[in-house]
């Protein structure tokens, strides 16, 4: 999936956070919605804006940032 496809960064929306193109539903909302134990289908009922590729672009999207971050938090 080519994430680029269906989010967009406008500084004109929600301040230039990543959305789902063509709305103001933020990424980092998909995300945690989904960490808070939501399903594809409880978002898909609350927001009917949302498509299963949207999630899907949400997902990829996250992925793809975390393999860019190259410092790794140690505890001592």
């Amino acid at each position: 999936m080519e994430w680029r496809e269906r989010i967009a960064g406008d500084p004109k929306v929600l301040m230039g956070k990543p959305v789902i193109k063509g709305t103001r539903i933020s990424v980092e909302l998909i995300i945690d919605l989904l960490a808070n134990g939501w399903s594809h289908g409880e978002i898909l009922r609350n927001y009917p804006h949302v498509s299963a590729e949207d999630i899907a672009a949400c997902l990829h999207y996250a992925n793809d940032m975390v393999k860019d971050i190259k410092e790794y938090p140690v505890n001592i």
